[in-house]
């Protein structure tokens, strides 16, 4: 199985950005969005595994309910710059809470799940749309303005068929909201 883990966004992020992502890209079919419900932030891919059941255990080693911390919606951002094959949405993190969650988390992938980290540093991005072919980067307007707390961190199991993967929830932990 195929698998990552992925912090969680809330509907309204979700359901803005895919209007976003539909407005900036319109009719350009060398873009496919990326469906609303699928919109994620991946915070470590995990690749193909035999089960979940040794990331299930590192994700609940990892997570004991820490704080969701603020984000906010940034800039758009092509991946690769170059010859991009995404369009993503980058993040700001003004607290730092999701890179430390970030490192949590490959941390106990690395000791208790035996993953092999990576070498890029964690850039956190949305992907919103996938580039078929060669597309060379336009101007896109800026993504609406939203500073949201994400529910969750979950753990996936990436279903590919013909057509764009599905995701199936595996495990889940919660973020802690501030009263």
């Amino acid at each position: 199985m195929r698998l990552f883990v992925a912090l969680d966004l809330p509907l309204a992020v979700r359901t803005s950005l895919g209007a976003w992502a539909a407005q900036a890209v319109g009719r350009d079919d060398r873009l496919r969005l990326i469906d609303e419900r699928s919109l994620h932030l991946t915070l470590v891919f995990l690749g193909e595994r035999p089960d979940a059941g040794a990331a299930t255990t590192a994700l609940d080693a990892a997570l004991d309910s820490p704080p969701a911390p603020p984000l906010t919606v940034d800039s758009p951002l092509w991946l690769a710059p170059r010859r991009p094959h995404v369009l993503t949405v980058s993040l700001a993190d003004p607290s730092g809470g999701l890179a430390r969650i970030q490192a949590d988390v490959l941390d106990a992938m690395v000791r208790d799940a035996g993953h092999e980290g990576e070498r890029r540093s964690f850039r956190p991005h949305i992907t919103v749309a996938r580039v078929r072919g060669r597309l060379r980067p336009f101007e896109l307007p800026a993504p609406p303005s939203m500073e949201f707390h994400p529910p969750s961190v979950t753990l996936y199991r990436s279903v590919l068929a013909s057509g764009p993967a599905s995701y199936e929830a595996m495990a889940s932990v919660a973020l802690s909201t501030l009263p």
